[in-house]
């Protein structure tokens, strides 16, 4: 089934995600100290071009469309000094070489998330999506304000390769269940699609992984070999057609509170390039993380409303018991990771420690607030 499938929305590169982003970019240049030329200026002959190989179809929603306009974004700013082409999955480089293809040479650039690369270092789901971990506003405030983006950079220079964080999809929900989860029985009966450190929490918990590509959900939920799947939020999960396989849309979203991507750069060129195209890509990025986190905070509600809508679909919270085994489990995978990798360790002691020191803060201002309004 197509990523677009069923009428979901694209996100409007032009409208969404320039409203949003419009404004931190033209800050970000300003910052950097480089204005951005008109968007009519010709390309001058020496133009860089590069490309630009994706983990995902160039229009998937939101993370797809969302690189797409970061490319044409770096065009736009750089007066056309740096034209990239976006390459959708598979084109340039299969999703799952994007990273080993930037480090290398043998594209300039890609857009992907680092938990794809996990068997390069134990580290690299950390920045992605944490279970139990920061929120999207919590990731922003600690990649940016904390320690966060250094130690990314850090790991990812002893591979040839300089990050930048380039999107947020905001908190997925739970997942999609033939039967809805009362307890930790239900739980541990589940023959589950769940990938990666959140896999490892679930079956800490007693469920049962299975591995399943995306393209595969719907039929495998459909004809009983999965009894659950997680995928992302509303809005992509409507657009791939879970909804037609599964009755029950359990939440939260423990797993993936948050889910950052990244843009990647061979250090090299990185390196070469002039100071002001630098404050070109960075802007763009930091833009694009503001402008997707808004489009998706739209595009989820409309989807939900849809689903709630149509009434097929059952939401269901995820039972207290539930919740605490899941994350008695995530903090039990998350030490035995620290106690194997040094530089995992390192990570998860700087997200530990922000969360224990915004979480006064937090319950004071932002919970207390939800509370009183809502």
């Amino acid at each position: 089934m197509s990523e677009r499938a069923r009428g979901a929305p694209p996100l409007d590169r032009r409208g969404v995600l320039k409203a949003a982003a419009g404004a931190a970019l033209a800050a970000g240049l300003a910052a950097c100290g480089a204005d951005p030329a008109p968007a009519t200026a010709p390309a001058p002959r020496t133009a860089l071009r590069w490309r630009m190989a994706l983990a995902w179809p160039l229009d998937f929603p939101g993370l797809g469309e969302g690189a797409v306009w970061l490319a044409e974004a770096i065009g736009r700013a750089s007066g056309g000094r740096l034209q990239v082409e976006a390459l959708g999955a598979g084109v340039a480089v299969p999703a799952f070489e994007v990273f080993d293809a930037v480090a290398r040479g043998a594209v300039q650039m890609g857009h992907a998330a680092s938990w794809y690369w996990e068997g390069r270092a134990a580290a690299m789901p950390l920045f992605t999506a944490v279970p139990f971990g920061l929120d999207a506003a919590e990731t922003d405030a600690w990649l940016h304000e904390g320690e966060g983006l250094a130690l990314w950079r850090e790991l990812y220079a002893h591979f040839g390769l300089h990050v930048l964080p380039a999107g947020n999809t905001g908190m997925h929900m739970a997942g999609w269940f033939r039967r809805e989860v009362r307890g930790l029985a239900d739980l541990q009966a589940l023959r589950i699609r769940m990938p990666g450190l959140a896999g490892r929490v679930i079956a800490r918990a007693g469920a049962q992984v299975r591995s399943v590509a995306g393209a595969r959900l719907v039929e495998a939920l459909a004809d009983g070999e999965l009894d659950a799947a997680e995928w992302m939020g509303p809005y992509n999960d409507l657009a791939l057609g879970l909804d037609a396989a599964a009755g029950v849309y359990h939440y939260p979203g423990w797993q993936k509170p948050q889910m950052t991507a990244e843009c990647l750069v061979n250090r090299e060129l990185w390196a070469a390039l002039p100071g002001e195209l630098q404050a070109v890509v960075e802007a763009c990025c930091r833009a694009l993380d503001v402008g997707m986190r808004a489009a998706y905070a739209r595009h989820n509600q409309d989807a939900l409303g849809r689903l709630v809508q149509d009434g097929k679909v059952a939401l269901r919270p995820l039972p207290a018991e539930v919740l605490a085994a899941l994350q008695g489990a995530a903090a039990d995978e998350l030490d035995d990771l620290a106690a194997a990798d040094p530089f995992a360790r390192r990570v998860i002691q700087s997200q530990r420690g922000f969360r224990a020191r915004s979480r006064d803060w937090r319950t004071l201002s932002q919970d207390a607030y939800a509370e009183v309004r809502d």
